[in-house]
């Protein structure tokens, strides 16, 4: 989101009660009241975060309430296609260096915003189409991830894919036009450019269950179901008068689906219903145990984009508003997390494990010993992404290596969970030290992405 927008507002009744919580946490009541936001939500296990414009960095009434309030940023603009790419190949990261540096010296968290989206683009990118917009997208999001590796909590991958209305169907757009699969191959490319980062969805007008949150929700089923590294869905809520019925059961809805769920970008219409919203908002994350955050869209009502609502909690002298009040009450009565002594660690780089996906009906089974290796592909013209299925006979493994001999003018150009030799002809995949010892019939994965055609291969697993 950001100022040049036209605003859109989702328009529905007011909250009701809570739902159960999440099913991977625990909820749990604490007796200390942070007097700050940040000190608040981190007493119970969340973030509470701001968008920063970089050239309000230099405000020192803006900056105060920044470091007072807030533990994590978020750049409102910085970090966008446009700013980071401005000419194809030629990046630019100043503006987020510069933010990623204030937050490192105040001991705030960074999400990233945003990888991909279809506006904000810069004009090279706009004006392709097809297999070269597909290569120059992986490439951007590659290299951008890659660049802040380590340092984002976690990433807006993609942005606004999906329509408006009651279709929910997905947004056109020149990157849909690449091919349906576009969003799953950006998250495995910013899996294994920064695989410590979250990666998250990100869209607006889903703040209840509508057509279109339940396009998203269907979608985020089905990346989970296949694997496909995504761990976070953001819901930026841009809020008018009056919270949706059901929010709070929408968000509980996508955290059951074993992803986690942030409010990216708040920011409430002024009125006399403000602070009730702000509070039900509050209410509603910390009611779901795998709400991690909420982010405001700005930090003063004069630094908004939403100009003349008055949408956040401070004023613009600094003075808090009646909404901060009632936001800072509800984080203080609200449940903390702590995790399920029952949730296992995880076994992939990333911050969640992804759930078990069913084999192809073409997987051999597991032998006697040694092991077993299937390879599912996702394809499109000059490229490919590649998730391979590594299976444990009975004897199970200490460890394993995977060959995979490539077409002709095929590359590998990523690898995540696994250590690669060589990257044309045949490749070798070797475990990491996370995920070479294996129980009989256990089952891991690992992933890489190349240019060119990997049509037809077929791995071979060897156990030691």
């Amino acid at each position: 989101m950001n100022h040049k927008r036209v605003l859109r507002l989702a328009v529905t009744v007011a909250a009701t009660s809570a739902l159960a919580a999440g099913m991977t946490m625990t909820l749990t009541s604490t007796a200390s009241a942070g007097t700050t936001l940040k000190a608040s939500a981190a007493e119970k296990g969340r973030y509470f975060g701001a968008a920063v414009a970089g050239q309000k960095l230099s405000d020192n009434t803006y900056v105060t309430i920044l470091n007072r309030e807030f533990n994590s940023v978020v750049a409102e603009n910085d970090m966008k296609w446009d700013a980071t790419e401005p000419q194809q190949g030629r990046f630019v990261y100043t503006g987020g260096d510069r933010l990623v540096s204030h937050a490192q010296a105040n001991g705030q968290s960074v999400r990233g915003h945003a990888l991909l989206w279809y506006q904000q683009q810069p004009g090279w990118a706009q004006n392709m189409s097809g297999s070269a917009l597909r290569s120059a997208m992986i490439n951007h999001v590659t290299q951008v991830a890659t660049h802040f590796r380590g340092k984002i909590h976690s990433w807006d991958v993609v942005n606004e894919a999906f329509a408006d209305g009651n279709s929910g169907a997905r947004r056109d757009s020149n990157l849909q036009r690449t091919g349906n699969d576009w969003i799953e191959a950006a998250f495995y490319a910013a899996r294994a450019a920064d695989p410590g980062a979250k990666l998250c969805y990100n869209d607006y007008n889903t703040d209840g269950i509508n057509a279109k949150s339940t396009g998203i929700y269907n979608m985020v089923r089905d990346f989970r179901s296949r694997g496909v590294p995504i761990d976070c869905v953001g819901f930026q809520s841009h809020l008018g008068t009056s919270l949706a019925s059901d929010y709070q059961a929408n968000l509980q809805r996508f955290a059951d689906l074993g992803v986690d769920v942030q409010i990216t970008e708040l920011d409430v219409m002024s009125g006399g219903n403000q602070a009730n919203i702000f509070a039900g908002v509050t209410r509603a994350c910390m009611n779901v145990s795998r709400c991690t955050g909420i982010t405001t869209w700005g930090v003063r009502d004069c630094d908004s984009w939403r100009g003349s609502d008055n949408a956040l909690l401070f004023e613009c002298s600094g003075n808090k508003k009646a909404a901060y009040t009632s936001v800072l009450n509800a984080l203080n009565a609200g449940p903390g997390i702590t995790p399920s002594p029952t949730t296992p660690g995880p076994t992939t780089p990333g911050p969640t494990t992804p759930p078990p996906t069913t084999p192809p009906p073409t997987t051999p089974p597991p032998g006697p010993d040694g092991c077993t290796a299937s390879v599912s592909l996702n394809s499109w013209t000059g490229g490919f992404v590649a998730s391979v299925k590594v299976t444990a006979g009975s004897a199970g493994t200490n460890g394993w290596n995977v060959s995979v001999t490539l077409p002709g003018g095929a590359s590998v150009t990523n690898t995540w969970s696994a250590t690669a030799s060589g990257s044309t002809g045949t490749v070798r995949f070797t475990n990491v030290n996370y995920n070479g010892r294996l129980g009989a019939g256990q089952v891991t994965e690992f992933g890489f992405q190349g240019t060119g055609s990997a049509a037809g291969v077929t791995p071979t697993c060897t156990a030691s």
